[in-house]
């Protein structure tokens, strides 16, 4: 990490990534995100299930409405340490929320072009593994990958 003359701090990522943020961003709270965004501590873990929320989700929606979307809907606990993700309309959006024990997270990821692929079975939730996670947050069809 690097601190940069404009209140920045600037985070290689590798692969030719690179994140800014805020100087003033707590360092715990910022080690925590880069963890997330590495897949270390939130999709190894052992006990953490990645549960897809089928159909279309407003994606104006913040934590704690999808949280009580998780509850009402889904018949599952927001704050389980499960990962729920949900899907917008135009199917270039998702959102997934996470509570990691300490706190809730809200992560939102668009793609510039091309569509997530998602399952067609609306009002129900379908369970994947974190590798199918990965493709599915890469634009790949995740219900067969294939290998070139």
């Amino acid at each position: 990490m690097a601190a940069a003359r404009t209140g920045l701090i600037e985070i290689d990522l590798g692969n030719r990534r690179c994140v800014r943020v805020d100087a003033h961003v707590d360092p715990e709270a910022l080690a925590r995100v880069l963890d997330v965004l590495g897949r270390r501590s939130l999709l190894y873990r052992g006990n953490v299930r990645v549960w897809l929320a089928t159909g279309y989700t407003d994606m104006r929606r913040g934590f704690p409405s999808l949280a009580l979307q998780v509850q009402e809907v889904l018949r599952k606990d927001p704050l389980s340490g499960h990962l729920f993700v949900f899907r917008g309309r135009r199917s270039d959006l998702v959102k997934a929320i996470w509570h990691d024990g300490q706190g809730a997270c809200l992560f939102t990821k668009r793609l510039e072009r091309g569509k997530f692929i998602w399952p067609s079975v609306a009002g129900e939730s379908v369970t994947i593994s974190p590798a199918q996670l990965s493709y599915l947050l890469s634009g790949i069809d995740w219900r067969n990958p294939q290998e070139t």
